[in-house]
C-alpha cells in the first residue's frame, strides 16, 4: 500500500467523522441543548441539525415529557413526636432545557431533596390523626412549595401524591384495636336500634291489633243490636198486622153471622134456643164452678122480641131489617194499613247487610309489620 492511498484513506476518515459531526437528529419531545465555543448557542427540538465540526456540540438532551419519579419511604416526625414512613410520588415536566442544563447539576436529586425537607415541614407541624385525615391538602401544600421552588429550574410540577403513610407497629396495633373497639361498639349500637324498632314495631302491632279488635267488637255489636232492634220492630209489625187481621176475621164472621140471621128472619124463640145452646159452652171455663139461669129470662126475651120484632100475617114476631142499618157500617180502611202487610225489607236493614256481605267477600288488607285490618262496614 502506497503513501498515497493512505493518505486518501486518512481522508476519507476525517471527511466521515466531520460529517457526523456536523449532523445531528433531535426527536420530537426532546431538547438539545447546543453550545459554541463552550456558550450555550440555542436549543433545538423534533428537528435534523447541521453543527459545524470542532466549533458546535451537543451539551445535553433533555426529556420534554411529564415524568413519574417515586422516591423511597422517608422517616417523618409528627407533632405529637410519632415517627412515620411516608412514601411520595412527584409528577413533573421539563419546560424549560436549558434552565435544567445550567441552573442545576442533578435536576432529581433537587426535587427529591425538596420534597423530602417540604414534607417534614408540613407533617411536622400536623398530629398523627391530622396526617391521616388530610392527605389532599399535605398533597396541595408540596405541590405549592415545590412548584415555586423548581420554577427556576427549568421544571413545572403537576402533581405531588403521598402513596402511603405507615406508623409505626405499635401505633398500627393500637389503632387495629381502637379501630376493632369502634366496629364493636357500633355493632352493639345498630343491635340496640334494631331491637328498639323491633319493640316499637311490635307494640304498634298490638295497638293495631287492639284497636282493630275493639272496633270489630264494636261494629259487631252495632250490628247486632240493629239486627235485634229491626227483628222486634218486624215482630212487632208482624203481631200487629196478624191481630188486625184476626180482629177482620172475627168482624167478617159476625157480619156474615147477622147477615145469616137477618137474611132467616129469626123468631124470639129461635134465639132463646141458640141462647141455650151457648150457655153450656160458656161454663167449661176452667174458672167457671156453677152458672145460674136468671128467673126472669123468658120476660126478657120477650121484651127482646117486642123490641126488634114485628108481627106477621100469622101473629109471630120476626124480625126486620132497618134499612138504615147498612148506613152505620165502619169505613174501609185498607188504604190505611196496607203498608202493614208489605214484605219487602226495610232499605237500611237490606243496605247493612248488602255491606256486611261485600265486607265477608272482600280479601283482608295486610300491612308489613302489622296485624291484618278488616275493612269497617257503613251501617248507614
Amino acid at each position: 500500500m502506497g503513501p498515497a492511498l493512505i493518505v486518501l484513506i486518512i481522508v476519507v476518515v476525517l471527511v466521515v467523522i466531520v460529517v457526523a459531526k456536523s449532523v445531528t437528529l433531535v426527536p420530537q419531545a426532546d431538547a438539545a441543548v447546543i453550545e459554541r465555543l463552550g456558550r450555550y448557542y440555542k436549543t433545538l427540538s423534533g428537528q435534523l441539525t447541521f453543527l459545524v465540526p470542532f466549533v458546535d456540540r451537543v451539551r445535553a438532551r433533555v426529556d420534554l415529557r411529564e415524568r413519574v419519579v417515586s422516591f423511597p419511604p422517608q422517616a417523618v416526625i409528627t407533632e405529637d413526636n410519632l415517627t412515620l414512613a411516608i412514601d411520595t410520588v412527584v409528577y413533573f415536566q421539563v419546560t424549560n432545557p436549558q434552565a435544567v442544563v445550567y441552573e442545576i447539576n442533578d435536576y432529581i436529586t433537587g426535587v427529591e431533596q425538596l420534597t423530602i425537607t417540604t414534607l417534614r415541614n408540613v407533617v411536622g407541624g400536623m398530629s398523627l390523626e391530622e396526617t391521616l385525615t388530610s392527605r389532599d391538602s399535605i398533597n396541595d401544600q408540596l405541590r405549592g412549595v415545590l412548584d415555586e421552588a423548581t420554577g427556576r429550574w427549568g421544571l413545572r410540577v403537576a402533581r405531588v401524591e403521598l402513596k402511603s403513610i405507615d406508623p409505626p407497629p405499635s401505633i398500627q396495633e393500637s389503632m387495629e384495636k381502637q379501630m376493632k373497639a369502634d366496629r364493636e361498639k357500633r355493632a352493639t349500637i345498630l343491635t340496640a336500634e334494631g331491637q328498639r324498632e323491633s319493640a316499637i314495631k311490635m307494640a304498634e302491632g298490638g295497638k293495631q291489633s287492639q284497636i282493630l279488635a275493639a272496633e270489630g267488637s264494636k261494629q259487631a255489636a252495632i250490628l247486632e243490636a240493629e239486627a235485634n232492634r229491626q227483628s222486634q220492630i218486624l215482630h212487632a209489625q208482624g203481631e200487629r198486622a196478624a191481630m188486625y187481621l184476626r180482629a177482620q176475621g172475627e168482624a167478617k164472621a159476625i157480619e156474615k153471622r147477622f147477615a145469616a140471621i137477618k137474611k132467616g128472619r129469626p123468631t124470639p124463640e129461635l134465639l132463646a134456643y141458640q141462647y141455650l145452646e151457648v150457655l153450656p159452652e160458656m161454663a167449661k171455663g176452667d174458672a167457671n164452678k156453677t152458672w145460674v139461669i136468671p128467673s126472669d129470662f123468658g120476660a126478657a126475651l120477650q121484651g127482646f122480641g117486642k123490641m126488634l120484632g114485628v108481627p106477621d100475617g100469622d101473629g109471630a114476631l120476626r124480625y126486620v131489617p132497618s134499612s138504615e142499618a147498612d148506613d152505620h157500617l165502619p169505613a174501609d180502611d185498607t188504604e190505611e194499613v196496607a203498608e202493614w202487610f208489605e214484605t219487602k225489607s226495610d232499605p237500611a236493614v237490606a243496605k247493612a247487610v248488602a255491606d256486611a256481605e261485600a265486607v265477608a267477600r272482600k280479601p283482608v288488607e295486610t300491612t308489613p309489620g302489622l296485624v291484618p285490618r278488616t275493612p269497617r262496614p257503613d251501617l248507614g
